[in-house]
């Protein structure tokens, strides 16, 4: 079985999803859906890497789990200048660019977490089959505000 190589790259995946999200809602505190969003789905996805971290055990895995982030003094530096931007058109074509950025973490995500319920369900493997499934939609919502906040904001941002 190879379930432990699956748990171990969406531990990583939802690692760097952390970040991703902890990062943009830096560079966005003047967009307060974008600011506060991104922190609870931050949340999910922290949450994602404990239990990860925790099933990981009985695969052989000793997987950290705390969402390795270290936003560090560059976090402050972010909000700053995002505060000092406000909401001139330079912020908007950027919150565009992450966006397209988170969606396309979000959807790796959201596809390493399918995969690893195919494989927890081909390995008759019911704790694991169980967690992909709890998780799995939590992902999968991230992949939609995304994708929806997109669409919202790139005719505002580009028509302009």
């Amino acid at each position: 079985m190879k379930l432990d190589m699956a748990i171990e790259e969406l531990h990583r995946s939802e690692n760097h999803l952390v970040t991703v999200l902890m990062s943009m809602s830096d560079r966005h505190k003047t967009d307060h859906e974008v600011f506060y969003v991104c922190r609870d789905m931050a949340k999910w996805s922290r949450q994602h890497v404990a239990d990860l971290a925790a099933i990981g055990r009985d695969f052989g895995l000793d997987l950290d789990p705390e969402a390795s982030e270290d936003p560090g003094p560059l976090a402050a530096v972010r909000q700053r200048a995002s505060e000092l931007m406000g909401r001139r058109s330079a912020p908007g074509l950027l919150l565009l660019a992450d966006l397209r950025h988170l969606y396309r973490e979000a959807a790796g995500t959201s596809v390493d977490w399918e995969l690893l319920a195919q494989g927890a369900q081909g390995a008759k493997e019911k704790e694991l089959l169980d967690l992909a499934e709890r998780c799995h939609p939590q992902s999968l919502r991230q992949t939609r505000w995304a994708n929806s906040h997109l669409k919202v904001t790139s005719p505002q941002v580009l028509a302009s």
